[in-house]
């Protein structure tokens, strides 16, 4: 099979549907070395790492009127490279059903949160015309929850979503080294309002008074989030390394996530994986994602999420009780089998198109 997948989220080289393109097009190309695997945007963006062979990058735009890509240039290159499916990473594909197509809605945030994503203009104009006119073959959520969102604002019909979770890198497993001498709770992901992160900030400090715990909160912060002064135990790390991440979270008391709304939440798979406990919000996708491991709190329960950070920071037992729980469930998720189950909805695009 040769399959095209947008390479557009990868000229932002951080962020969720950047690490989700190039894990899944990494994973797809070990997974069927039979098949041809094609990035291609009109945007400069650099390849995943490993030289895979069957993994290359398509052809920029060149002549003036490939520069309209997505109605002109975009379709040019799938006829150039014979594309039996290409796959919209980032809430869109072609204009023109050159072949069959599938189309990744990772959250319905542009249309739940308008007023913290006035960016996402253009997603939310262009997507709901695609899935009306059926231009999109199949569509793919990350979660069960996402898909059920989807069929009920866009009406899919059933048989044409599926939900098809991520998974987390090869790099995040336990690190024995630890990053940071005092004890530490953690967040990561980009700071934003949707994070919801006054509840943890509140519950943190209230717990500080007590217990001598840090805050570290790893990400960039977006310009609608307010600036954080500089605070006792508070730690902004930025962005960081896949590296020194894994380390955050292997030695981490939990790590914490308010979230108000989520598509997956990588971070908590992440987590998992290196072995520490997870306390989330009872957003649904979040819900799906952890199982039953970690704690789940209301959004605004700020006197639930003190004691929570409390059990977590004076409580071993529990702590290690969390870290097998978290080790269980992430072995439910890998790339390999994102992978396959990724190319069975490639198939059933074609199966569709009778191509």
């Amino acid at each position: 099979m040769r399959v095209a997948l947008d390479a557009t989220p990868l000229a932002i080289t951080t962020g969720g549907i950047a690490r989700y393109t190039r894990e899944l097009s990494q994973a797809l190309a070990e997974a069927f070395p039979e098949d041809d695997f094609w990035l291609v945007s009109d945007q400069a963006f650099p390849m995943p790492e490993g030289g895979l062979p069957n993994l290359r990058r398509g052809r920029s735009p060149v002549r003036l009127w490939e520069r309209r890509w997505w109605s002109a240039g975009l379709i040019a290159e799938l006829r150039r490279r014979a594309i039996e499916v290409f796959h919209g990473t980032d809430f869109a594909v072609p204009y023109l059903p050159v072949c069959p197509t599938v189309l990744t809605i990772h959250d319905l945030a542009p249309w739940k949160l308008r007023r913290w994503y006035p960016e996402a203009k253009r997603i939310r104009r262009r997507t709901p015309i695609l899935l009306r006119l059926g231009l999109a073959t199949m569509v793919v959520t990350p979660t069960e929850a996402i898909r059920r969102e989807a069929m009920a604002k866009f009406r899919v019909p059933g048989e044409r979503i599926v939900a098809v979770p991520l998974a987390a890198a090869g790099v995040f497993r336990p690190i024995e080294r630890r990053p940071r001498p005092a004890p530490y709770f953690l967040h990561v992901g980009v700071l934003e309002p949707r994070k919801n992160l006054g509840v943890i900030l509140e519950a943190w400090r209230e717990v500080r008074r007590r217990h001598s715990v840090e805050l570290v909160l790893v990400g960039r912060r977006r310009k609608d989030f307010p600036p954080l002064g500089p605070e006792p135990g508070l730690v902004l790390a930025g962005e960081i390394e896949d590296e020194p991440l894994a380390a955050l979270y292997s030695h981490a008391l939990a790590l914490l996530m308010p979230s108000l709304y989520e598509g997956f939440g990588l971070p908590v798979i992440e987590a998992m994986c290196c072995g520490a406990p997870v306390i989330t919000s009872r957003d649904p996708a979040l819900a799906e994602v952890a199982g039953e491991a970690g704690m789940r709190l209301e959004f605004t329960d700020v006197p639930g999420w003190i004691e929570a950070l409390s059990r977590a920071a004076t409580d071993p037992g529990w702590r290690a009780e969390q870290r097998q729980r978290s080790f269980e469930r992430a072995r439910e998720f890998s790339w390999s089998r994102t992978a396959r189950r990724m190319r069975e909805v490639y198939e059933e695009a074609k199966r569709r198109l009778g191509k």
